[in-house]
């Protein structure tokens, strides 16, 4: 039960600092903000006052008037007051306290499960209260479950809120009264001293944007006007929010440009042409490459013909032909004298790396090696002095790159297949095997993943960014159908029917959590079922439990064509190549993001035959499942798909936050703010140009969340 308290927010001590109250107060200093509560409130980012600042609401409601108790209905918000008539207690399945309340338009029910006694005593018939609550329809009349209320003397009434009352996010032990407060003592420290929150964007640019400046920006958002706009607020798209949206993009665009520019100051190896090694390459493949492909490695070329290390992320839909781009890069550190390595996310997927680029490098006389964690103690020594010694110039594989034990000899080119899944921290490790001779090693940071060219603009501002956006010729088209699985019976006499024409299968099971023995379970079941529905044809079956070798005969088994229908989880989301497999069956598609189905659906589609790929669902459908897998039914194409998963869930769930290391925002959405994007490198050039001195001070004041607000 919550009781309204009206107090003003009082300060245990002055800030040691400066002898007032400052935005660099602790939260700790505030009278009721002890060390239990100053736990909780680090867990929301809220250290010091203006931490508060920036803590911005996620709804708002309405106590700026009362509503008669005559007129209220079910299923709104309502702020009311009148007088208990009858309370008591009922015992039942579950004790609560009933209140009834009434005015002289009508009664309502206030209904407690949790009270105390002297709580219960307060609430006796005669006494008055003003209430704050959800109105549903009760089983005798409407109720409110455990509003806020306040108890009111005699006759008296306190004057209405003027401004809309703000809802932030919380956590258990902070509520939402306390919160307030402790909001409304950081606008009362600006308020009284501005110079406090200094506006570092310039007053042109605030002008032609029709944004307010920072301070009534702030004010705004946490105490917004009786009129003000609620349904804009709600959706982060009012002026104020995205004035304070813009700022924090461009304090991040900012911040990307700046890594860019320290990391040009580091000497890199030129890796340039001194032999015919790269026109070799071309000539043994048994494709020409695409124009997109041609494109992208002269950009690459240029880059790593420069003294500076080149940092380039390359796009490619599933299918583009990343893998042979990535080879030219190498054969250019090769011909240089320098090593490559190459990490990729998953052992299957650094195995088939290996055995492709074996197959196009041996014929140069360059030996590639494989260093995964799984090699025998022979294989890895003998891996480990090749690398050691220069003898391997290409080095694949997957984590076990930058472990310490692994020394390169020159290691003048690193690139990182999946990067998303890859952490910053073993980015930089793999990295740190580079600096030789004073040079750092250049970057291609590679991706499956479409990224929608305004994000990529502002995601990737210390990276250039190459983009294949032509498929190979002769890859087949993907039939996409969206089948519930009441008609499951169905779809396993078409998988028998595609078998029997000498087609092979996918079958990949759901991703029911992020846990290797949920997936194994659901694979093994889905592999014993299958056997019994389809006497005569060979199921395989693959999950991340398999040890390395037994992995890879399966998918050599399957290659080959001696299993029909291998039965997987998503581990063969990334880089398997069966080019017979024609028909994908992804069982629960409905609990699968728009990129990983994408990601998956590429595995078919890769010869001559129609391909197909059918959806699986489990009824009924939420609308966002739905509006998913209509996308996955309606395009094939990877960045028209990014861009829908943008608009469908944000950019969280399009990459996976959890894997790519995107930035955590406090308050900017980049699926909701892609307008502010393009705006954000005239804005950098200004500041840049203008106002240089105040780049700093805008970074730090948008530092990750994790490093706080301290410098507000």
């Amino acid at each position: 039960m919550r009781k309204w308290k009206w107090m003003r927010f009082s300060f245990s001590t002055p800030d040691p600092a400066t002898g007032t109250v400052s935005l660099k107060t602790p939260v700790s200093k505030l009278r009721g903000v002890g060390p239990r509560v100053e736990d909780k409130l680090k867990r929301l980012g809220i250290e010091r006052l203006g931490d508060m600042l920036f803590h911005l609401p996620h709804r708002y409601s309405d106590r700026t008037r009362l509503t008669p108790i005559g007129r209220i209905e079910a299923g709104t918000e309502v702020l009311i007051e009148g007088t208990i008539e009858l309370a008591q207690v009922k015992f039942g399945r579950r004790r609560s306290l009933l209140v009834r309340l009434s005015d002289n338009t009508g009664a309502i029910l206030l209904r407690f499960f949790h009270f105390s006694k002297s709580q219960q005593a307060g609430l006796e018939a005669g006494n008055r209260l003003r209430c704050f609550g959800s109105v549903r329809a009760g089983p005798q009349m409407l109720e409110i479950i455990h509003p806020e209320y306040q108890r009111l003397e005699g006759d008296d009434s306190p004057p209405l809120a003027d401004t809309l009352t703000p809802i932030y996010p919380a956590t258990e032990g902070v509520n939402q009264p306390l919160l307030r407060r402790i909001a409304s003592a950081a606008l009362d420290c600006v308020t009284r001293k501005p110079e406090l929150l200094p506006d570092y964007l310039p007053a042109e640019l605030l002008q032609r944007l029709d944004y307010p400046d920072l301070l009534q920006a702030l004010q705004t958002v946490h105490q917004p006007p009786a009129d003000a706009d609620t349904a804009a607020l709600e959706a982060g798209t009012h002026p104020a929010q995205q004035r304070l949206a813009f700022e924090e993009l461009l304090a991040f665009h900012l911040s990307q440009r700046r890594q860019r520019h320290q990391q040009q100051q580091r000497p890199a190896p030129p890796l340039t042409r001194h032999s015919d090694l790269l026109t070799r390459f071309f000539a043994q493949l048994p494709f020409t490459p695409t124009g997109a492909q041609q494109r992208v490695i002269g950009e690459i070329e240029t880059d790593l013909a420069n003294a500076y290390p080149m940092l380039r992320l390359l796009q490619g839909d599933v299918g583009s032909g990343k893998t042979v781009v990535a080879a030219a890069a190498a054969l250019l550190a090769i011909d240089s004298g320098w090593q490559v390595a190459i990490m990729a996310p998953t052992e299957l997927l650094a195995e088939q790396h290996f055995r492709n680029l074996c197959g196009w490098l041996e014929a140069l006389d360059c030996t590639p090696v494989l260093l995964t964690g799984r090699l025998k103690r022979a294989d890895r020594d003998q891996a480990l002095q090749a690398i050691e010694t220069g003898a391997a110039s290409v080095v694949i594989g997957t984590h076990a790159l930058f472990q310490e034990t692994v020394a390169f000899h020159r290691l003048g080119l690193v690139i990182i297949d999946e990067q998303h899944r890859f952490g910053v921290h073993q980015r930089l490790a793999l990295l740190e095997k580079g600096v030789a001779e004073d040079m750092s090693p250049h970057q291609l940071i590679m991706t499956a993943t479409p990224i929608p060219r305004t994000l990529a603009m502002s995601l990737h501002a210390d990276l250039d960014v190459s983009i294949i956006d032509e498929l190979p010729p002769g890859r087949q088209p993907v039939n996409t159908v969206v089948l519930a699985e009441s008609r499951r019976d169905d779809l396993i006499e078409r998988i028998s029917a595609a078998c029997r024409e000498g087609r092979q299968v996918y079958w990949v099971c759901p991703l029911i959590e992020e846990s290797d023995t949920f997936d194994y379970q659901a694979a093994t079941e889905t592999s014993e079922l299958l056997t019994e529905q389809l006497p005569g044809v060979r199921v395989g079956l693959i999950h991340g439990r398999l040890k390395a070798g037994d992995k890879a005969a399966v998918m050599d088994a399957f290659k080959a064509g001696d299993i029909d229908l291998l039965v997987a989880t998503t581990v063969i989301e990334v880089g398997v190549d069966v080019p017979n497999a024609s028909l994908m069956i992804i069982e629960n598609a409905e609990r699968m993001g728009l990129a990983q189905l994408h990601q998956l659906r590429g595995r078919v589609g890769r010869g001559s035959r129609r391909s197909d790929c059918v959806l699986l669902y489990r009824a009924p459908l939420g609308d966002l499942a739905r509006a998913r897998l209509e996308v996955m039914r309606t395009s094939e194409d990877g960045f028209v798909i990014a861009e829908r998963d943008l608009a469908l869930r944000g950019p969280g769930e399009l990459m996976g936050t959890r894997q790519t290391g995107l930035p955590s925002l406090r308050i900017a959405d980049f699926g909701r703010d892609q307008q502010l994007i393009p705006l954000l490198h005239g804005a950098a050039e200004q500041l840049s140009r203008h106002n240089p001195d105040k780049i700093d001070a805008l970074i730090a004041r948008w530092q990750h969340a994790s490093q706080g607000y301290s410098q507000v």
